[in-house]
């Protein structure tokens, strides 16, 4: 049977929830309950299962802390014997608009922390979905930007691309990469009116 591992990133903890660095977590949650599954506290993170039309699905949110991902991304791709073209990273984005979004075959971190150390344990060819939260933030406040709260006025906006993003992992797991990126890039520009 296919595996596919499906990996939001995000920080464990309460005071983490919610927050900008934390839209990889949001988005499987959002996954896990469309699908009507629940995580479980398993090594390096919280993980739950689901399968797509004879494909299996494993949704690991890591929680290693961000610069530490790979780690938890190396183990269950070994763990459960994956290839790495199954492979779908989610991340928050800063030099996207809230509500944008791009899903890219493979490519380079962009200075993203959990990318990166992702990057130095299994290579740059991955898939990777990077979700925007904008970059309303004076300059050197990145750190107190990305890891700040959603207003609810920004959820208002931002919701439209979680669902999207639902849908593109089920495209992604039954048609690939490729037809998932021409189908749904176009819709990510961002403003996040558009939704389908």
């Amino acid at each position: 049977m296919d595996k596919y591992l499906i990996v939001g990133l995000g920080n464990p903890g309460d005071e983490y929830a919610d927050t900008r660095h934390n839209t990889g977590y949001m988005v499987l949650d959002a996954f896990a309950k469309a699908s009507n599954i629940v995580f479980s506290d398993k090594r390096y993170g919280f993980v739950a299962e689901t399968s797509i039309k004879g494909r299996k699905v494993f949704l690991l949110k890591p929680t290693t802390y961000m610069n530490l991902s790979g780690n938890a991304v190396r183990y269950w791709l070994n763990k459960e014997n994956i290839d790495q073209k199954r492979l779908l990273v989610i991340s928050d984005e800063v030099a996207l608009p809230l509500g944008a979004f791009r899903l890219k075959a493979n490519g380079s971190n962009g200075g993203h922390n959990g990318l990166g150390h992702i990057q130095q344990l299994i290579g740059q060819d991955y898939a990777r979905l990077r979700m925007g939260i904008g970059n309303d933030f004076p300059k050197g406040m990145q750190i107190d930007w990305v890891l700040g709260h959603y207003s609810e006025e920004e959820q208002k906006i931002l919701q439209p691309a979680i669902d999207t993003a639902v849908e593109m992992i089920k495209s992604f797991v039954l048609a690939g990469i490729d037809i998932t990126m021409n189908q749904f890039n176009k819709l990510g520009k961002g403003g996040g009116t558009r939704h389908e």
